[in-house]
């Protein structure tokens, strides 16, 4: 039980030295009403109007066409969604050929090494080298 009181008692001590000292007036974040003065043009291109912002998340009616700006921007995301699978795609088939034809390498070695063991196996000495046919 003692630990406990001692771990309030520092707790406690830790939030009045924080509330008297000057250092907590350092560390606030100050209102600085200047700042907005020193947006630039990026600013200005990033941030809209506050008519603009409030017909911004408004649903369109059912009936209401797209425009064309907005028609562009959905097909750009498309095409490039699109684009990106493509992309892909096509890295996992060559990733998958590539394996395919180490594997078919590593098979066709292990077949001529086997076929060249059976030759020195069976080779009796005469030429040219043949498999005995009886």
């Amino acid at each position: 039980m003692s630990w406990t009181k001692l771990v309030v008692l520092s707790l406690l001590t830790t939030f009045l030295i924080l509330t008297i000292s000057g250092v907590v007036h350092s560390a606030a974040v100050q209102d600085d009403s200047t700042a907005d003065s020193h947006r630039g043009p990026a600013a200005q291109r990033v941030f809209i109007r506050d008519s603009e912002a409030s017909n911004f998340f408004k649903p369109r009616s059912r009936r209401s066409l797209r425009s064309t700006a907005e028609l562009q921007a959905e097909q750009r995301v498309r095409l490039a969604g699109y684009e990106r699978r493509r992309e892909y795609n096509e890295e996992q088939r060559t990733e998958h050929e590539n394996y395919l034809e180490e594997v078919n390498d590593e098979q066709n070695e292990r077949s001529r090494e086997i076929n060249e063991q059976l030759r020195e196996f069976h080779y009796d000495g005469l030429y040219p080298r043949y498999f005995r046919s009886h």
